[in-house]
Formats: C-alpha cells, sequence, structure tokens
C-alpha cells in the first residue's frame, strides 16, 4: 500500500431514526449476540444525493465508518 492510500472499513447497519439535512441514526450490527448495536450518526454520500436515492427508516444500508470516529458515510441502499 502507498503512501496516499487510507484505509476504508465498511459495515452494513439498519436506519433507527431519520434527522434533517440527510442525516439518519443508524444501527450497527452487535458483536456478541444478544448485545444491542451501537448507534452512529450517518450522512449520505454524494452520489446518493446526486442521484436523489431515497433512504427510509428501517432501511438496510451501507457505510463507511470516519477513521476518526463518531461519523460514518452511506454508500448504499440494500433494501
Amino acid at each position: 500500500m502507498s503512501e496516499g492510500e487510507d484505509i476504508k472499513t465498511t459495515v452494513n447497519g439498519t436506519v433507527e431514526e431519520v434527522l434533517p439535512n440527510s442525516l439518519f441514526r443508524v444501527r450497527m450490527p452487535a458483536s456478541i449476540e444478544g448485545e444491542t448495536g451501537e448507534l452512529i450518526l450517518a450522512y449520505l454520500a454524494g452520489k446518493m444525493r446526486l442521484h436523489r436515492i431515497r433512504v427510509l427508516m428501517g432501511d438496510s444500508v451501507e457505510m463507511i465508518l470516519d477513521p476518526y470516529g463518531g461519523k460514518a458515510r452511506i454508500v448504499r441502499r440494500l433494501t
């Protein structure tokens, strides 16, 4: 891997709450069975805004996690 490349972590999740300005609260899957997943704040990727892909509550989405933590970018709607 060269210097300019960064590692992108993709995670699937379920939209729990729709917030204003294309923000969403997404529940990430639990790592241990019986435990509820962590809620994370996510925003829509530019291509999804450009093509007006709608994300609704209850949809499964694929996200790229921010390397610094706290947020994620939704890059694909799975259902």
